[in-house]
């Protein structure tokens, strides 16, 4: 009679792999209009996520505009970068 192989379980690394974000921070030289395009061209937000969040970076100074892998985080902090923006990558705790 054979028995029933047990499957593996995933490691904690496998399960609980660190998340990023991406923070987008406010600054004095980019218009308002000019960030919410951006958060709508690169992200694809509608135009009212891009607006909430282009106002909590003005009115709070920063706003998390992208969560995920630590490489794809390195991606989109790169991204605001080359459209002017100051951007961040923080670990999620």
């Amino acid at each position: 009679m054979t028995q029933p192989v047990p499957s593996p379980t995933p490691t904690e690394e496998q399960t609980a792999a660190p998340s990023w974000r991406t923070v987008v921070h406010d600054d004095p030289i980019n218009l308002q209009s000019y960030v919410a395009w951006v958060f709508q061209s690169y992200f694809g937000f509608d135009a009212r996520t891009a607006n909430r969040l282009m106002m909590e970076v003005h009115s709070r100074g920063r706003a998390v505009v992208s969560s995920g892998s630590r490489e794809a985080m390195e991606t989109d902090v790169q991204a605001m970068h080359t459209f002017g923006l100051h951007a961040t990558l923080e670990e999620e705790h």
